[in-house]
């Protein structure tokens, strides 16, 4: 099982890269910080005579990586009672990339697993809920599997490591991932 584990933050050794590399740890993946690729935000011409034109970045780089892979873990800061912004941009270029006829990625989806770890502070347990239906949608949209989803406590970098409910969780996906 290869797994994708896409990082949404913005900050270096945070939170949910803390939590999602420890999913990953000794299994067969892939790790892609979102905020190091240079992804320009959707042009929304799903409605105009010539559809979308080609877009001079980073981005084809993922949907290859998504097609190769068997399971995407999205992790992602909750910030302002959402995703991150780099994550926000991630998707909204799946506008784009579900009509390139050069790719199949819709039909590609279905047959993935998708998992999301979200961090935040101490009310993630609650706040972060409305952020896990918007990817439970998004996942439905595209018919993938939304396999499962966790909230991690922690706001500053390392204060994960004092959720144990997240850890646990975080070392029963690795065994499965293995």
């Amino acid at each position: 099982m290869k797994v994708l584990a896409l990082l949404g933050s913005t900050r270096k050794n945070g939170n949910s890269e803390f939590l999602a590399k420890k999913i990953v740890d000794g299994t067969d993946h892939t790790v892609v910080s979102l905020a190091d690729l240079h992804i320009e935000p959707i042009e929304d011409l799903r409605h105009s005579e010539g559809g979308f034109s080609p877009v001079d970045d980073d981005y084809e780089q993922l949907v290859q990586l998504m097609e190769e892979h068997d399971v995407l873990l999205f992790a992602t800061p909750l910030y302002w009672y959402g995703m991150s912004g780099p994550m926000k941009n991630f998707f909204d270029r799946w506008s784009q990339y579900l009509r390139d006829e050069r790719f199949n990625l819709k039909e590609e989806l279905t047959k993935k697993k998708a998992y999301v770890v979200i961090t935040g502070g101490s009310s993630a347990k609650i706040k972060a809920l409305p952020l896990v239906q918007q990817f439970n949608y998004i996942f439905e949209f595209v018919n993938m599997e939304f396999a499962d989803y966790m909230i991690g406590a922690g706001v500053k970098p390392g204060e994960i490591e004092n959720d144990v409910a997240a850890l646990e969780k975080a070392k029963r996906w690795n065994a499965l991932f293995k």
